[in-house]
């Protein structure tokens, strides 16, 4: 017995050598500059109501020379140290764009992701709050969006700057729903009012039968559980059809548009009024 115990300690120092230590941040002067300098720009993902094609809000998505993708951008941030000081930044000046549209654009509603950085820090739910008020928004035109990475560290803390927020009238939302192992918990778990279903899961609901029953079950679980939902990634009108047919609230996706800057935001929701 005592040979064996020695044998299984060796093994598990040795297993513990081969764990790698946490990468140091790497120095990122580029990014750190453009984040200083507000060389961070912003696209604007519109999201419509299923029922009448109505733009309702949008979905605020960072962009940046020097990445093809805000996943790219908050990947290179994270290397460097930089993805909290970056998601306060793209926080910030989304709220603050989004509450100096006036006319069709002012009513608008903007969903805004968070990271796990955010909700580990004490008191992030009173800065928001802080900056919606800055910018001249009602909470109840902003919706937080969480993923399951941003409760990975700290689920109870994070659900209660999340409580904090939602008693305030922010919306909270589950991105990326049924990408992760434990998204199921948050429905139960989490001050929830909305779940966005990935575009993954819809990609082939036209031609697979399973993929089809997937989602058609997330969409029904989430309307008994009183939950608003939203689908990522609509490409065509026959995705559309089914989607509308199994009781889906909004999307967002190529069929209607493409992200968009301010400015091409601005004619888009210009067109479509003239158009109704």
């Amino acid at each position: 017995m005592k040979s064996l115990c020695s044998w299984l300690a060796r093994g598990q120092r040795a297993s513990d050598r081969r764990i790698p230590a946490p990468a140091r941040p790497r120095p990122d002067r580029a990014l750190a500059a453009a984040i200083g300098s507000d060389s961070i720009v912003l696209a604007f993902q519109p999201q419509f109501e299923v029922a009448t094609g109505q733009i309702v809000g949008v979905e605020a998505l960072s962009r940046w020379t020097g990445c093809g993708s805000p996943e790219e951008l908050f990947a290179r941030a994270g290397r460097a140290n930089l993805a909290e000081r970056l998601s306060r930044a793209v926080q910030r000046k989304a709220l603050r764009t989004v509450g100096s549209w006036t006319g069709p654009l002012g009513k608008l509603r903007v969903a805004i992701n968070l990271l796990a950085e955010d909700l580990a820090r004490p008191g992030y739910g009173c800065w928001l709050l802080r900056e919606i008020a800055a910018a001249g928004l009602s909470p109840e035109r902003v919706t937080a969006e969480i993923t399951e990475g941003s409760l990975v560290a700290d689920r109870v803390g994070a659900s209660a700057q999340l409580a904090q927020l939602r008693s305030a009238g922010v919306r909270i939302a589950v991105d990326d729903f049924g990408t992760g192992y434990t998204n199921l918990a948050y429905l139960t778990s989490l001050p929830l009012d909305t779940l966005k279903i990935d575009r993954s899961l819809i990609a082939n609901i036209g031609g697979e039968e399973r993929d089809r029953i997937v989602v058609r079950a997330m969409i029904g679980l989430a309307r008994e559980l009183g939950l608003q939902v939203v689908v990522e990634g609509v490409e065509d009108s026959a995705q559309l059809a089914l989607l509308a047919g199994w009781g889906c609230d909004l999307y967002q996706g190529f069929l209607q548009s493409a992200p968009l800057r301010e400015q091409e935001l601005i004619r888009f929701v210009g067109i479509e009024r003239a158009a109704a």
